[in-house]
């Protein structure tokens, strides 16, 4: 037997270094080769990291929401022949192979790194498609016979006993429900008992609750009378959620375009009664279009197709901002952005190329986009490459929002709920359908004049649909 040490591979994108997400195995496992071993995150996508061998688990380099350079071990597994590790090898050997310029290097030889096929995967969503052969389960490969294991090597027991999902154990809740035995010592036992306590009113901060002498100081500090009020018992449960993943990439994105893009947000109310009118006629039609069956149309697409004219009289909306280089980038190709919430978090699919298609067209890549993003199939490429974005809260309600530009765009676009309203018309009042959008501009380099007249230009589109269609 030996063993076999997986490094970190080159994940593409000119990245040094990747944050693990996940692990699909554990110390013990056994795998099979092409078994998916982990998931790390770029600034892009989501990869998977199969095992190029058959073996067994022995140890784990790193635990969820690290961030693991280039080259460095992550996995070592006991395999049946020799291995790629030197018999008189230890793991601080190989730990220590890694240097800082690892972080921008492939492995070198000595321990002849493992280059598996990567299976990218859509941003921080779920595996799909991208799972490689031979997969079964999830953290799967059966125990094994304890007495068939290595010896420890004292990294074992710090693997297993550290938190595997980011995270940390979870401060007991109280009161407990009545049968419900506390964890506690003896002399906690005793102490509690001594003072009139029931441990079951008191919260533990030790591993799965278990209460210490630390927690009986403060539940006395607090006032037992807290614990004894009928129906309105305090909490004091705290659970630490480290932010790893997709939102943590969400979270330092967020960060990004607020703290170095000065917004401004315009919003506008609009009537779009003949647009739903012209919409619900074009949607009773089956015609077919390029040999399949038309989509069905949304708002969506007359949108997309209303900002492709509105960046026609003003292409500066269109652009990216490189701050640093002091460089707007102006691209004559629209591709929007669509901002899409999924199980596991936002993501943003993008209609390259908006320009060159029809309203249907829209409609049509708008659905495969969505279902891929849900699905987790979406591709680097569908998430990137944006020019500038729509993102619409219009089914939760809501009178108005302040859309976050997705930076380094300049600019984003806000639609918000669709609603029947009573609008004067000069002698009456009549039952409009009326919808606001919000919008933001990086004030930096778009003026509010511009962003205004960007929004009436919309606006007009929209309130008589038959422009749209007019080139």
């Amino acid at each position: 037997m030996g063993e076999h040490v997986i490094k970190l591979p080159d994940v593409g994108e000119g990245v040094a270094e990747a944050e693990l997400v996940e692990w699909h195995v554990k110390v013990g496992d056994l795998v099979r080769e092409d078994m998916v071993l982990a998931a790390v995150m770029t600034d892009k996508a989501t990869v998977e990291i199969p095992s190029p061998v058959d073996g067994e688990i022995l140890w784990l380099g790193a635990e969820i929401g690290d961030t693991v350079a280039i080259g460095s071990p992550i996995v070592r597994l006991k395999v049946a022949g020799e291995g790629n590790v030197k018999a008189d090898s230890t793991l601080a050997d190989v730990t220590a192979e890694r240097t800082p310029d690892d972080a921008a290097a492939r492995p070198s030889s000595g321990l002849e790194p493992s280059s598996p096929n990567l299976a990218p995967s859509s941003s921080g969503l779920s595996r799909g498609s991208a799972v490689p052969r031979g997969y079964d389960a999830p953290s799967s490969g059966r125990s094994v016979d304890p007495r068939d294991k290595p010896e420890d090597d004292g990294v074992r027991s710090r693997i297993s006993s550290a938190p595997r999902d980011g995270v940390r154990p979870r401060a007991s809740s109280a009161p407990r429900p009545e049968g419900e035995k506390p964890l506690a010592s003896p002399a906690v036992r005793l102490r509690a008992k001594e003072a009139g306590i029931d441990l079951r009113q008191v919260a533990g901060s030790g591993p799965a609750g278990r209460i210490g002498h630390e927690d009986i100081d403060a539940f006395l500090a607090r006032g037992p009378q807290l614990a004894r009020a009928p129906g309105f018992a305090p909490k004091d449960g705290v659970e630490d959620i480290r932010v790893v993943g997709l939102r943590r990439k969400i979270a330092e994105k967020m960060s990004i375009a607020k703290s170095r893009i000065p917004h401004i947000t315009y919003v506008e109310e609009i009537d779009v009664t003949a647009l739903e009118e012209l919409r619900a006629v074009l949607n009773k039609e089956k015609r077919a279009a390029k040999g399949a069956e038309r989509p069905k149309l949304t708002l969506l697409p007359f949108l997309m197709r209303a900002m492709v004219k509105a960046i026609a009289d003003q292409p500066n909306l269109n652009a990216l901002f490189d701050d640093e280089a002091g460089i707007i980038h102006q691209h004559e190709g629209i591709h929007i952005g669509i901002a899409a919430q999924t199980p596991t978090g936002l993501v943003v699919p993008v209609v390259k190329h908006a320009e060159a298609r029809d309203i249907w067209d829209c409609a049509a890549e708008v659905n495969r986009l969505a279902e891929a993003a849900k699905s987790g199939t979406a591709t680097r490429e569908e998430l990137s490459g944006s020019t500038i974005t729509i993102t619409s809260l219009g089914a939760m309600g809501g009178v108005a929002t302040t859309p976050v530009i997705n930076y380094p765009e300049v600019a984003i676009v806000g639609v918000n709920k669709m609603m029947v309203r009573p609008v004067w018309d000069g002698t009456r009042f009549i039952p409009r359908k009326m919808m606001n959008l919000s919008s933001s501009f990086d004030h930096r380099v778009i003026d509010g004049w511009d962003a205004a007249v960007f929004v009436q230009r919309i606006k007009t589109l929209l309130e008589t649909p038959a422009l749209i269609f007019v080139e």
